[in-house]
């Protein structure tokens, strides 16, 4: 067996641990005699799954059952962009929406079909290099929620602090960086993520939702589908969830917790990532970073070479060196390593010694 370094965006590396349980216990789970793939959602076993795993997302969110339910949903986040304006936005209100990048432009535009939306700030002057300070957020009177993205995984920014939104609850997309770090996430109503950066497997889309946030739910959405309150009474198991993506879920939490928790995971995060900045700003201008420093991503590392040459032969000779991924979005081109829960410090060393090698024979 060969293993690469997985430099991915999403779908991205998942724990090695984890891809070992899934191994051993693909064809007959714990003495059941058939895969999770094969299992009912409504057997005893698989309700076991869902419950730990949701009960696990919580331990390791540092947040408390009495108040927030957390549900597996599809549609992947995109779907969110819809479903958080249809629940919470009444007719005669207005959300904000601060735009940071690619994903909250879609967010933002998704919801401009449904009600009302007020954009509390943009940072697309700079083309999505930096993250607004609190004074430069103008947020509306009475906002029903405010919404914002925490990661960046295209330009590579991150929020650095936690907004003050007053009394409006504070809705966050965290697909990119979510238990990737120590927050406070009591300061959230909803936390909404694709599992398929840290959490787990494509298919799956966790919602961290605040109970007291539940009751305001409108009551005349078009579908049962559409409905937070409807899956978190029937614990995600209104229709048939991704089954084989919630174990997933449930066996990367338990291995988030044994590696210490977030604050460990984060620490280990901060020394991956400060590594590989540390290579582009001692590169003497040959690889130039995207984002501002105070909005660096602690999992997407954006940057340029001198020339797109140079960063074909970039991505190519990192591949020969068994480290994938490394090619950036279409849409901005350059770099981009992805360092999610998931990529082992190792990896990130290896990173460094290739772009420092990489820079001295091409510089």
């Amino acid at each position: 067996m060969s293993r690469v370094y997985n430099f991915n965006p999403g779908p991205s590396a998942l724990p090695l641990d984890v891809l070992q349980t899934v191994q051993r216990e693909l064809l007959d789970y714990r003495g059941t005699g058939i895969s999770v793939m094969e299992m009912s959602h409504r057997s005893s076993q698989f309700e076991q799954i869902n419950g730990q795993a949701e009960t696990l997302v919580l331990e390791n969110a540092g947040l408390s059952g009495n108040d927030y339910r957390v549900l597996f949903l599809q549609g992947g986040a995109s779907l969110q962009f819809s479903m958080i304006p249809l629940n919470f936005l009444p007719p005669q209100s207005v959300a904000d929406y601060v735009v940071t990048g690619s994903f909250a432009e879609k967010a933002h535009k998704e919801a401009q079909k449904i009600g009302r939306i007020h954009v509390a700030a943009t940072t697309k002057e700079s083309n999505y290099s930096t993250i607004p300070r609190q004074d430069e957020l103008q947020f509306s009177e009475k906002p029903a929620y405010v919404h914002i993205t925490s990661n960046n995984t295209i330009y590579g920014i991150q929020w650095p602090y936690i907004p003050d939104c007053g009394d409006a609850p504070l809705v966050v997309d965290m697909s990119s960086d979510i238990l990737s770090r120590e927050l406070d996430m009591s300061r959230f109503d909803l936390i909404y993520a694709g599992a398929q950066k840290n959490m787990g497997p494509s298919g799956v889309t966790a919602v961290i939702i605040r109970k007291s946030l539940l009751e305001k739910q409108r009551d005349d959405l078009p579908s049962a589908m559409l409905s937070y309150k409807i899956h978190a009474d029937a614990d995600s198991l209104y229709n048939t969830p991704c089954t084989f993506g919630i174990y997933i879920i449930w066996l990367i939490m338990q291995w988030v917790k044994d590696m210490g928790g977030v604050k460990v995971l984060g620490d280990i995060n901060k020394q991956k990532a400060d590594l590989v900045y540390g290579s582009i700003d001692a590169s003497s201008g040959f690889y130039r970073g995207h984002a501002a420093k105070e909005a660096r991503s602690g999992m997407n590392i954006t940057f340029r070479l001198p020339d797109e040459r140079l960063e074909k032969k970039f991505v190519e000779e990192a591949t020969k060196a068994e480290m994938i991924g490394l090619k950036g979005h279409r849409s901005v081109g350059g770099i981009r390593a992805s360092i999610y829960n998931a990529m082992p410090l190792e990896g990130c060393q290896a990173l460094v010694s290739f772009m420092d090698d990489f820079a001295r024979r091409n510089g």
